[in-house]
């Protein structure tokens, strides 16, 4: 169809996901994560949910190893 853009690869992140994801990379908890989003600790969790959901992240170190990758590709 026109106008309609092909995706390739896995789903993006929303902005808010790629927030949420470096606060919890950087080691900050759910709570703290909360507070300076400014945003409840459930909806962490609905945003982790998410990111999960969108990329293989299991465990919080594969969270970590997420972040990680995403700093390196916006930097690179």
């Amino acid at each position: 169809m026109p106008g309609r853009s092909v995706q390739t690869g896995p789903p993006r992140l929303s902005p808010r996901e790629r927030q949420v994801l470096t606060h919890i990379g950087a080691g900050l908890t759910y709570h703290q994560t909360a507070r300076r989003l400014g945003i409840s600790v459930h909806t962490v969790g609905t945003y982790l949910r998410r990111i999960r959901a969108k990329r293989p992240a299991p465990t919080l170190a594969d969270l970590v190893r997420l972040s990680i990758n995403q700093d390196a590709s916006r930097s690179g």
